[in-house]
């Protein structure tokens, strides 16, 4: 037997044997006996939650060594960046990676997580805790999701495809960017009837096209608009400018426009046949949506008119305020919802903390718009720090795409029920019974002067 462990039945039925560590441990098979532990199914607490149990897969990744298994890799970020970055192709790699400038702001982001500190609750009946929430009418299994990002297929081939399915089955509401690499109906169809599914939107600069986007979203299920802000240029990243490293142009990360029947005729107008000439129709795509024009407030009205028109009223949120004021302006407007983010610091280098500006937004406007957060989560206390901080949801995206790059569909699953088992988790021994019991009373805070700087800062 190696040290990777070896499975003996000599004791009899109902005994294992295995060794672990150099070490040969015989006794009852864990799985046939009852334990008092919180995390055994057996448990009658366990039999009487009403919500997921998130925490058994810590318990199944425990058992897993006495079947000679182990969970399929670690989930520590800084050796989840590591396996990501040995697995990915160079582009793949610094297209995750890369963050605006000198990173500064993606820095700050985790700054900002480091400078607040969690207080745990003792002897709190934490036994039937509820780990669910609301978000734009579903009750999911958690305050987490799926945050949009582009080009999944340079990560992984199955792409959005296993993405999209994995949060159906995890009932975590997923978010299709504008600039992914699968049609619309495709990912609608992955992600399952019925199933939390938001459309983040990078606005064309042909209200025709918008429109038609809009409507698909909305046929395929996808029930609630996210408008990002923030990325009307790419922000400058040195490695991808250094290494030319820009998918978009290489005939990547168009399908959502090479499906579009609006998309299409502009093609033809322009005489650019996209089954003979991908790279020009995509070149053409990512130029539509992203380059070249900023919009303004002016424009927000008649975008949520034509959404709420189209889908019958649903929400419409806009990603990326970071102000006070901006928060302000989307309260006036009408908009149902923000995203408190920074583009997790690809975007605006040496800019303010995501959290900081959730903060600062929260005591501003926090009884009078849905503020979501997203930039730089990277473990549940983070999630609970940012739900403390203001926040009624958190999304969560490099996690899940080194999931993605590591193990496709599989990597994915593993990551964010990971992520869960440990939010499940955080609840159990801080002492929160539901999610509301996040708020600022459970945050020891230090000054925004205050510095930490891990050996390795994801």
């Amino acid at each position: 037997m190696g040290r990777s462990g070896g499975i003996s039945n000599s004791m009899g039925p109902g005994a294992v044997c295995f060794e672990f560590m150099d070490h040969l441990y015989c006794g009852s098979d864990p799985k046939d006996t009852q334990s008092a532990d919180m995390s055994d199914p057996s448990n009658p607490n366990i039999q009487h939650r009403t919500t997921p149990q998130w925490a058994l897969y810590q318990r199944e990744n425990f058992l897993n060594l006495n079947e000679g298994k182990t969970a399929p890799f670690n989930t520590d970020p800084t050796k989840l960046e590591q396996q990501a970055k040995e697995t990915l192709s160079k582009g793949g790699w610094f297209y995750a990676s890369s963050n605006a400038g000198l990173s500064t702001t993606h820095l700050a982001n985790r700054q900002a997580f480091y400078r607040h500190r969690i207080i745990p609750n003792q002897l709190v009946d934490t036994n039937l805790r509820d780990t669910t929430t609301t978000i734009f009418g579903h009750t999911v299994s958690a305050p987490i999701g799926f945050a949009p990002i582009g080009i999944n297929k340079i990560y992984h081939p199955s792409a959005e495809l296993a993405v999209a399915k994995v949060a159906g089955e995890l009932n975590l509401p997923y978010c299709l960017s504008t600039a992914g690499s699968t049609p619309i109906e495709k990912v609608g169809e992955a992600n399952g009837p019925g199933n939390p599914r938001f459309y983040q939107l990078y606005m064309p600069h042909d209200d025709e096209l918008t429109v038609s986007l809009l409507k698909r979203a909305w046929d395929s299920g996808f029930d609630a608009v996210m408008l990002t802000t923030d990325t009307w240029q790419l922000g400058w990243r040195h490695d991808d400018v250094a290494n030319s490293n820009y998918a978009f142009y290489r005939g990547l990360g168009a399908d959502l426009g090479l499906t579009d029947p609006v998309f299409q005729k502009r093609c033809r107008e322009a005489g650019i046949d996209p089954e003979k000439d991908v790279v020009a129709a995509s070149t053409k795509w990512i130029d539509s949506v992203w380059h070249g024009r900023a919009w303004t407030w002016e424009k927000i009205p008649w975008l949520i008119k034509t959404w709420k028109e189209i889908s019958g009223g649903r929400p419409f949120a806009i990603k990326g305020i970071q102000s006070v004021p901006d928060a302000k302006k989307c309260v006036e407007l009408g908009v149902d919802g923000i995203v408190v983010s920074n583009h997790a610091g690809r975007q605006v280098d040496g800019a303010i903390a995501s959290l900081d500006a959730l903060e600062n937004i929260a005591n501003a406007v926090g009884d009078q718009i849905y503020i979501m957060y997203d930039s730089g989560v990277r473990g549940a206390s983070d999630v609970g720090k940012a739900l403390a901080l203001g926040a009624k949801f958190v999304f969560v995206g490099r996690l899940w795409i080194w999931g993605l790059s590591i193990m496709g569909e599989e990597g994915v699953r593993h990551v964010m029920k990971s992520l869960l088992a440990d939010f499940d988790i955080l609840m159990a021994v801080g002492g929160f019974k539901s999610v509301k019991d996040f708020d600022r009373s459970i945050l020891e805070s230090y000054p925004k002067s205050y510095t930490y700087i891990p050996d390795r800062v994801l």
